[in-house]
């Protein structure tokens, strides 16, 4: 192995709740380097899941987090000149990271017609997502099919 093990920058609780988890998510929504529009939206998009009559959109949040991290993905890997889409198993970190990536991405896409502000279509994505459906629940789901589809592949894992 060269050079040293690079060590995660610990990132401060967002200040209203007091979650790790929902400072990333702020970090991924925030574009341009403009972090209070993009906590403002978060914050906007949780207000709206407690309306909705959630009891805790934090819990909320969590649930969907976890329901759209990936735990299987494939990779490619060239043996003998060939590319092989190795399955392989997507660690702690990763996971959260594709998790938000999509979850952001997904609510992004949603319809204008249906939904006006960015904190509509968040709160919309979270609440499907926390219920197992939604476009984001769906790219695990392809993900999870292609990591099958490879299965016999596994043995070329690194």
């Amino acid at each position: 192995m060269r050079g040293k093990r690079v060590t995660k920058k610990l990132l401060a609780a967002d200040p209203v709740y007091g979650n790790r988890l929902l400072t990333r998510l702020v970090n991924r929504v925030m574009e341009r380097g403009k972090k209070r529009t993009a906590e403002t939206q978060v914050y906007r998009a949780l207000a709206i899941l407690k309306e909705k009559g959630q009891e805790d959109p934090i819990k909320v949040f969590e649930t969907a987090i976890n329901n759209i991290g990936p735990k299987m993905e494939v990779r490619a890997r060239r043996v003998g000149g060939a590319s092989y889409q190795v399955p392989t198993e997507v660690r702690g970190d990763r996971r959260v990271s594709l998790a938000l990536r999509w979850l952001v991405m997904f609510a992004q896409k949603r319809s204008n017609k249906e939904f006006h502000t960015f904190a509509e279509k968040l709160a919309v994505e979270l609440l499907d997502a926390s219920q197992g459906v939604g476009e984001a629940i769906k790219k695990r789901d392809t993900i999870h099919r292609a990591a099958e589809a490879n299965r016999a592949f596994a043995h070329f894992k690194w």
